[in-house]
């Protein structure tokens, strides 16, 4: 009782700290303030502030839920179509964007002195929790620079691309859009209520059912899959106002902040210096993918970008939400390099560990 009490209250605190930094984000004027505040605000409270910090993963897991909902509208006949259209393209960009992550990790490996097991689980650009729970399972795998690895990219990319975004670099790209949010949901005059419960419980179902299926980010893709079924067959559910999705914003990011723990790492200063440095590389390279994705197809910068940055799939939508992209085509790029990596990669990465182990068994003692 005394224990659930305490997380009551520091849960309370921890409502307290990320309210301050969504509302401080949003005077400022700083990109997706109700996913960057709440995050940055915890992250610093928890880091540097000594606050006791609790965020229960079910407000987070909920955030998904409205998020995929809103994702799933996007994926009209016409945006499904596109889609199925591009599936070659999304196959070989993402088998090439995996491939520069693993080549990024044997660096990473060299330098710091880190096997490459745990260095490649680190760097690949899947889902946060899919990874880690598969680090959880492999022997020999420094579960601590795991989550550090990709909590650091995730968490850079998250601050950084947004900027990137509204820089002189995309200054022309939200005014040359070939389609945005608008165009790709569909325009119903229908209320938000009563219409709502009934696609708010199926989202919901749909969400355990992904969860009991063992999806990727099933509190996300579950709803995602409902919502488009819905849609494609002619079902169209009322879009939710922006409050809402600022909403969702808000639990995702409170979550978020509490994933960095670098008190944890050992050779803390090495690790730190060359998780952001490979970062920024994955960014940079995503980045250089993305002018070959515009210049060979109709796609403008921002969506190309988004589509191929390798971040979360959940960050990556609200993004492009944010800066009117193809909400659409973004998911549906995040989503199947999230399904790839959630078939192909494991079996890939036991092949490693399995050569890597034969290596270390052929060595002289």
């Amino acid at each position: 009782m005394i224990n659930l009490e305490k997380k009551i209250n520091r849960f309370y605190i921890t409502l307290l700290i990320a309210t301050i930094g969504g509302f401080l984000f949003s005077v400022l004027g700083i990109p997706i303030p109700w996913l960057l505040g709440p995050m940055t605000a915890v992250l610093l409270g928890s880091r540097f502030g000594g606050i006791p910090v609790y965020w229960p993963i079910q407000i987070r897991d909920a955030g998904l839920i409205i998020l995929g909902y809103s994702i799933g509208l996007s994926f009209t006949k016409e945006a499904m179509t596109q889609i199925f259209g591009q599936l070659p393209l999304m196959l070989l960009l993402t088998v090439v964007l995996v491939s520069f992550c693993a080549g990024i990790a044997y660096f990473v490996s060299k330098l710091s002195g880190v096997d490459y097991p745990t260095i490649l689980t680190g760097s690949i650009p899947g889902g946060l929790s899919q990874i880690i729970t598969f680090a959880q399972e492999v022997k020999g795998i420094d579960l601590t620079t795991v989550s550090f690895l990709q909590v650091t990219r995730v968490i850079l990319i998250i601050f950084s691309v947004p900027f990137l975004i509204y820089s002189p670099l995309f200054a022309h790209s939200p005014s040359a859009l070939i389609s945005t949010i608008e165009n790709n949901s569909i325009q119903t005059s229908a209320p938000l209520f009563p219409s709502i419960i009934f696609f708010a419980v199926v989202c919901v179902i749909s969400a355990f059912l992904g969860k009991k299926l063992k999806f990727p980010t099933p509190y996300m893709l579950g709803p995602i899959l409902a919502t488009a079924v819905m849609t494609v067959t002619g079902l169209h559910g009322p879009e939710l106002p922006n409050s809402v999705l600022d909403f969702s914003q808000f639990m995702i990011g409170g979550y978020i902040g509490l994933l960095l723990k670098p008190d944890k790492l050992q050779n803390k200063a090495k690790i730190i210096i060359l998780a952001i440095i490979s970062g920024l590389v994955m960014i940079l390279g995503s980045l250089g993918l993305s002018m070959l994705l515009v210049h060979f197809y109709e796609i403008s910068p921002t969506t190309s970008f988004l589509s191929l940055t390798p971040g979360g799939a959940d960050q990556m939508a609200i993004l492009a939400h944010e800066v009117k992209a193809d909400l659409s085509m973004v998911a549906g790029f995040q989503l199947f390099r999230l399904l790839f990596i959630f078939f192909a990669v494991p079996p890939f990465l036991r092949w490693v560990f399995k050569k890597n182990l034969l290596k270390d068994a052929e060595k002289p003692s």
